[in-house]
């Protein structure tokens, strides 16, 4: 008995030795799937005519990688999400905001993206919340600009400041080009704005749980968009572009099921309509890289629920 007790025991200490090895072995194949994307994205940055940078969360183990990550860049419209969460937080405190109406008159009409701007002078009321819908998925600019006047851009600027983000600023409202000319620009970085998006995923945002899930749900509305046009339909992607002459963003959280993650590309100095483009091959590139890894065992092996 004695020796088959030793014999039981000497099992139990060899397995227990193995587990670790076993454990420590497959995040070391992660890693090389990790250490391979962020060479691929390398190159289509360094392929790029102008200035690049990503930012990617993997949402699972929270590792990222990064091109350029720190480097700050123009944002277009992708500064509008910001002001959609100024708005719901303070809706949270007043919930008779989102269904106060404004008028839409030829004071607020704004040019640019949007439908808006073609209004009558007075003719029709919208609640904010229809604003901040129109300002997400037509990226509305009359839409924004009437959601700074109200929430303030102090304001929006706080609540960023306050989540421990310097960098993400609203500097002025949308189509200012004498403001941009002058270096007042809507600003961020692509590990900021990863920041903001992979809060927005866990609800780690000062509004209520209601709230962050009401905004999830506008992000997720349909839109023109680089990194959703090449993800397939059954994922859910919350996401703004955003587009200026020369400066192509976008920010996105991808819910691929077994594997979500975050995703920013930030481009300037270049082609907007190249830089949408370099947008939807790194979307690509990532989207595989994380299909690779969503089911996987731990041995990576892939089985589907």
């Amino acid at each position: 008995m004695r020796r088959l007790s030793r014999t039981i025991l000497s099992v139990l200490l060899l397995l227990a030795a193995a587990i670790p090895a076993a454990l420590h072995a497959q995040p070391a194949h992660r890693a090389i799937l990790r250490d391979k994307l962020q060479r691929e994205l390398q190159r289509v940055a360094d392929d790029y005519a102008g200035v690049v940078g990503i930012r990617v969360v993997d949402l699972t183990d929270s590792t990222a990688i990064g091109v350029n990550d720190t480097l700050v860049f123009p944002q277009g419209s992708a500064i509008k999400i910001p002001i959609l969460l100024e708005l719901f937080r303070r809706a949270d405190g007043r919930p008779a905001l989102l269904r106060e109406r404004q008028p839409v008159t030829a004071a607020t009409r704004t040019g640019g993206s949007g439908a808006l701007s073609n209004f009558t002078d007075g003719g029709s009321q919208l609640s904010n919340e229809d604003l901040a819908i129109l300002m997400i998925t037509l990226s509305d600019n009359t839409a924004t600009n009437m959601l700074i006047d109200l929430l303030g851009m102090d304001a929006v600027n706080r609540t960023v400041a306050g989540l421990g983000l310097a960098q993400t600023r609203l500097q002025r409202k949308m189509i200012r080009p004498e403001l941009m000319r002058r270096g007042e620009e809507n600003i961020s970085t692509p590990r900021e704005a990863a920041e903001i998006m992979a809060r927005l995923s866990r609800c780690a945002l000062p509004v209520s749980a209601a709230s962050c899930a009401r905004m999830r749900q506008i992000l997720e509305l349909d839109k023109s968009e680089p990194v959703r046009e090449v993800i397939p339909r059954s994922v859910r992607v919350a996401s703004k572009p955003g587009d200026v002459e020369g400066v192509s963003t976008s920010w996105a959280l991808v819910e691929l099921p077994g594997r979500p993650f975050v995703l920013t590309v930030m481009t300037n100095y270049g082609d907007s309509d190249a830089g949408r483009a370099l947008i939807q091959r790194v979307a690509r590139l990532t989207y595989t890289h994380f299909s690779h890894l969503a089911y996987a065992t731990p041995y990576g092996a892939r089985v589907r629920p």
